[in-house]
């Protein structure tokens, strides 16, 4: 039988245990003193709270296909009834799903490792770098805003966590190129940033292995790399041998609607992609796929597995999750909506001075806050109280939308977000 969840849990009682019980730098969406939100129930785009409220879920960027998916549900719920064991063994749908996987990338991209979570994935490709180098290189070039996992070797890779609250700032192999700002018109240059981030590294005593980047920014800010940007850098990168990885754990399966994947827009072809949240639609699945050469120069003897990683259910929620956005025809309704929701953001720029840029592409979307379109100064005061705004009783479960770099109001919602759902974060933001 399944346990039934006590009914008298009221909101500021679970608060002060979460506060009491829960590690306390862990964090609770809408936090107030009066109590967060309690979900108990998700639908497709909506969440429901305790008392029945409905919410627009536009934070949720890993639910992909909406939450509970009938066939990701029932996939899922069908291979733990019959069998959950890990990849050790070998079971009919691991070719079917890593083929599909495979099929939906650069031809020379054919080694798929799986793991549970995009910092795992991420940190494997590290190693994989690590190890690949034939001159000993262990430093690594990034973005500035990047976030790439929270393990202790992707906080050193992440500017969003380095040089924030609690940061340790820049460890000495890591070097960062300024982040690509087109609406200022700043740091628009690739080949200038990658060869500054190469001769750091020489001085340093050091040469760069890797170069990391998410396809579009998110934590920096929901960021869209200028034309030939990347064409330029991996360019510098390869030449100085490093091997460039596309972070796809928050921007891919077809989110940004214009392609699957998000290097995609930019014409270029990585040397491994890293995926996650997204690929099993909130069941715990990521992957860091390789070319064959990669995966052969990292195979040293030292066995690799991930106890969790590629189990039968996993790989269930991963192929259902596929299966949906491809036969559903997501991707295609991420790229209509997306136009919808942008244009109509947009319009609302010349009645609120402080809507800086409107930015993004499909279902990735933001609204840099500026204290006046003129300066463009950064107004995070300002978006926090966009943001408080949502939840207020005239609001009331409604919308829900994030920060980014305490300057963006972020929208990634899951794939499922319709047309009449663009139109409600509209009318509720021509409100805020």
């Amino acid at each position: 039988m399944t346990p039934e969840l006590p009914s008298h849990g009221k909101t500021p009682e679970l608060r002060e245990f979460f506060r009491s019980h829960i590690g306390p730098n862990t964090t609770l969406n809408y936090d107030t003193s009066g109590g967060a939100v309690t979900v108990v129930r998700g639908q497709g785009c909506y969440l429901f709270d305790d008392e029945g409220h409905k919410y627009l879920d536009a934070i949720n960027n890993v639910t992909h296909v909406g939450h509970c998916h009938p066939a990701v549900t029932a996939a899922v719920c069908k291979q733990l009834s019959t069998l959950n064991t890990n990849s050790r063994f070998l079971h009919p749908s691991q070719k079917v799903y890593v083929s599909r996987l495979l099929a939906t990338l650069p031809e020379q991209l054919e080694v798929a490792y799986l793991v549970t979570t995009g910092s795992e994935a991420n940190d494997l490709a590290l190693r994989i770098c690590t190890g690949m180098s034939t001159v000993g290189a262990t430093h690594v070039a990034v973005i500035g805003g990047a976030y790439h996992g929270h393990t202790q070797a992707l906080i050193d890779l992440s500017p969003y966590k380095f040089w924030g609250t609690g940061g340790g700032g820049k460890p000495n192999h890591v070097h960062v190129m300024p982040c690509p700002d087109p609406y200022r018109g700043e740091h628009l240059d690739g080949r200038r940033a990658a060869r500054g981030a190469i001769a750091a590294a020489r001085r340093a005593g050091g040469r760069i292995c890797a170069f990391y980047a998410e396809s579009l920014l998110s934590c920096g800010g929901q960021v869209i790399f200028p034309p030939n940007y990347l064409k330029e850098v991996y360019e510098e990168m390869r030449a100085e041998g490093a091997v460039c990885i596309a972070d796809e754990v928050q921007c891919g399966f077809g989110r940004i609607g214009a392609s699957f994947w998000g290097y995609e827009l930019y014409g270029v072809e990585p040397d491994i992609v890293v995926l996650g949240k997204a690929i099993g639609n909130g069941y715990p699945l990521a992957a860091v796929v390789v070319s064959r050469q990669a995966a052969d120069a990292w195979h040293n003897g030292m066995e690799y597995f991930n106890t969790y990683g590629g189990s039968t259910a996993a790989i269930a929620a991963g192929l259902a999750t596929l299966t949906a956005v491809q036969e559903e025809g997501m991707m295609a309704k991420s790229a209509q909506t997306g136009v919808y929701l942008l244009s109509r953001l947009k319009a609302l720029q010349p009645l609120f001075p402080c809507m800086g840029d409107v930015r993004g592409s499909g279902l990735f979307a933001g609204i840099e806050v500026v204290t006046d379109p003129v300066s463009k100064t950064h107004a995070p005061m300002v978006a926090k109280a966009m943001l408080s705004e949502e939840l207020t009783p005239g609001m009331w479960a409604q919308l829900m939308l994030k920060e980014a770099a305490h300057k963006i109001a972020v929208m990634g919602p899951r794939m499922e977000l319709y047309h009449q759902n663009a139109q409600q974060i509209y009318g509720l933001a021509s409100k805020m």
